[in-house]
């Protein structure tokens, strides 16, 4: 019998709006009382950070299609400007709520603890004093009141920029309402601590610059004063005109993000109606483009409380990697490869084996070699620093740089550049795609000869956000995989055609229909009364062909367990469409960052990590690799780790058809599991057995 789905919205999820969702389960872990404290003031910090972007990237491509009049529609069946509306009214909902947690609670429990936030009138007359004096000596100099009128324009005021807003009182020459800004330095701390006799003490940088505006305006009436705060759109469009390499293209495009169109104010409940009509119609914004709050602006700053050393207690306990490789600094990372493969799960497991992997390689007198894909690294990346050792000692080192990852274009110019100045190969992207794919392929002569070493993973080449994120990472010297990874270096600093590869799945060329392929085995095989299910890990799943193949397979009976982190399109438990299929997601500690696919397939199952999520842009877009797990001892390891995440009734949340997530919860008879902390435990455990027992050998005279 053929079952044929609802049709329309009911089939799909808007995007949007299941952002936003994510975005609240972020807030969730912060209004958490089981969270640390100062774990909870980090999770606001990172919502704050979260909306950002999603303002600056998302809502600004909405309004870009409203503004070209774009008909098209999204898979829930709504225009630009309908996801628009209720985007707004639930983004408005999110920072009330928001402000309501941090102001009512949040502040209050972290001043009881001895971290306060102190607004400057609620000092003392000596320490106002003292701060008067802070504010003559390192602030006055380096503010510039900036008045503005019909000869002088409303000036160019950077995204995410703090400034205060002020209306002067008219005089002869100017009957009108003078408009003013005074930006906040952007070099200069924003919490200024202060003498406290217990715990620690601030007080922000904008209330301190408003206490003394007076100063900045002799004599001149200050009508009202408000903190605000722009987002501005932040897309890159590289429209390649002829004659302009891709470098210069986005280095075009950063200096036109400065001055791109703004989609959000944010200002103080304070504020006037006539400074917020004055502001929107200089910024040109609508009404609901102005979020009004009740406290700081930029709620980031919770961070700076979050860095304050002590308070060792308000925090979750320090995880400590296990050392998969214990005596690191004397392991032969070759000799070790031609052994086996080492697989590694971060944060769970320490990231130095890649470290050191770079690191001989660029030491090794038998490298030959080393090619490797770079979308986010840190600052001060060892692994850069092993490169540009690499490329100083004439081995030949090519590097395939995204300078269009999101945020981090400027970084990656620079440090790309500094390759270059070593004597690196760089490739400044792929024209038309995304370079996001994580692989590290290094060359070395050995007495056999030639040999070849692998670096596949799911997460950036970045040792300090494998302290945050959970990824996995293969190390191995395995032929054809090293043979895949060469051809494909060749395909994308070359003029090649895709390669055939007998490993490794490449998007854009082959990826998409791979994981449809493997779907649809999964539907036959239930079709035909055989075991099928599909278990999948990933950060995002959109792609309307995907979720119409899961669908389809959950129809014919193929069981579908999907930990789908942020944004899922897909309804789940919908009778007659996807009843046999089941979504949560996990936000804990860690940010879940891993892809995993599992496929059953009647008992010979296949298992793949990727660096690609379920999205139309990753399949289509972007460079992405997938490899296959084969070693049965680490397909058993990851298989267990993908299904103890629907284990946890503690931080997962279950995805119900009509859009909304509930936290799983256990039952009476049931322990609390949590998932990372599992993890966490199952990490220290296997390494405890697996590390060499100790042999007493005697010495003999």
């Amino acid at each position: 019998m053929t079952v044929t789905p609802p049709s329309g919205e009911r089939r799909f999820l808007n995007r949007e709006l299941s952002w936003l969702a994510f975005n609240e389960r972020v807030l969730e872990e912060a209004a958490d009382p089981a969270t640390p404290l100062l774990e909870r003031a980090k999770f606001a910090s990172i919502a704050v950070s979260n909306l950002d972007e999603f303002f600056m990237v998302r809502v600004a491509r909405l309004k870009q299609m409203i503004e070209e009049a774009d008909p098209m529609v999204d898979l829930s069946g709504q225009t630009a400007g309908q996801q628009l509306i209720a985007v707004s009214e639930r983004a408005h909902r999110f920072v009330a709520a928001l402000y309501e947690f941090t102001m009512h609670e949040l502040v209050p429990e972290l001043a009881a603890q001895g971290i306060r936030l102190v607004p400057f009138a609620d000092l003392d007359p000596p320490r106002q004093a003292s701060l008067t004096a802070f504010f003559r000596d390192e602030i006055l100099p380096v503010l510039t009141p900036l008045a503005i009128d019909i000869s002088r324009p409303f000036p160019l005021l950077s995204s995410l920029s703090l400034n205060l807003a002020l209306l002067l009182e008219s005089t002869a020459d100017d009957p009108g309402r003078r408009l003013a800004i005074v930006q906040v330095p952007p070099g200069l701390t924003r919490l200024v601590q202060i003498a406290s006799p217990d715990g620690v003490t601030f007080v922000l940088l904008e209330d301190i610059i408003r206490a003394h505006l007076p100063q900045l305006f002799r004599g001149q009436t200050i009508l009202e004063s408000s903190v605000i705060r722009i987002a501005r759109d932040a897309e890159l469009e590289l429209d390649d005109e002829g004659g302009t390499t891709h470098l210069e293209l986005v280095e075009r495009e950063l200096r036109r993000r400065r001055r791109s169109d703004a989609v959000r104010i944010e200002m103080e409940t304070s504020a006037s109606a006539d400074l917020e009509a004055t502001l929107s119609s200089r910024l040109e914004l609508e009404p609901e483009d102005v979020y009004r709050v009740a406290g700081p602006l930029d709620l980031r700053v919770l961070m700076g409380l979050v860095e304050q050393p002590g308070f060792d207690t308000l925090r979750d306990p320090r995880l400590q990697p296990v050392d998969v490789l214990p005596d690191l600094d004397q392991t032969d990372m070759f000799a070790l490869l031609d052994e086996r493969d080492l697989l590694l799960h971060h944060p769970y497991e320490s990231y130095d084996p890649v470290v050191a992997l770079l690191a001989q390689a660029a030491e090794d007198p038998g490298v030959l070699a080393i090619k490797q894909t770079l979308y986010r690294t840190s600052v001060g990346s060892p692994i850069i620093a092993s490169l540009q050792r690499a490329a100083e000692c004439n081995k030949q080192v090519t590097a395939l740089v995204e300078l269009t990852a999101r945020f981090d274009e400027e970084r990656n110019i620079k440090w790309a550049r500094a390759l270059e100045e070593a004597g690196a190969h760089v490739i400044y992207g792929v024209r038309h795609y995304k370079i996001h794919g994580k692989v590290c392929l290094i060359v070395r002569r050995t007495p056999q000869g030639l040999r070849r070493y692998v670096h596949l993973g799911t997460g950036n080449y970045n040792e300090r956000t494998a302290r945050l994120y959970t990824d996995y990472g293969l190390m191995t010297s395995s032929p054809l995989v090293a043979e895949d990874a060469s051809a494909i270096f060749s395909a994308l600093t070359g003029y090649s055609e895709p390669p055939r590869l007998k490993r490794l799945v490449l998007a854009p060329t082959t990826l998409r229909e791979r994981f449809l392929k493997l779907i649809r085995r999964e539907r036959r095989r239930a079709a035909a009364g055989q075991p099928a299910e599909i278990v999948a890990k990933m950060n995002s799943l959109i792609d309307e062909e995907i979720i119409a193949a899961l669908y389809a397979a959950s129809a014919a009976g193929v069981r579908i367990a999907l930990n789908v982190r942020g944004i899922c399109a897909l309804r789940p438990g919908v009778p007659d469409l996807s009843a046999n299929i089941e979504v949560i997601s996990v936000v804990d500690r860690f940010l879940e960052h891993a892809r995993v696919y599992y496929f059953l397939n009647a008992g010979d199952d296949e298992l793949y990590l990727s660096s690609a999520d379920w999205m139309t842009r990753n399949l289509d877009k972007r460079i992405e690799l997938m490899f296959p797990i084969q070693t049965e001892e680490h397909k058993s390891r990851i298989l267990g780790n993908l299904r103890a995440m629907f284990r946890d009734n503690v931080k997962a949340r279950v995805l119900k058809g009509d859009g909304v997530y509930e936290r799983r919860k256990p039952s009476a008879d049931e322990p609390p599991f949590r998932v990372q902390q599992h993890l966490q435990d199952e990490a220290h455990r296997r390494a405890a057995r697996e590390r060499p027992g100790v042999t007493f050998v005697p010495e003999r005279g």
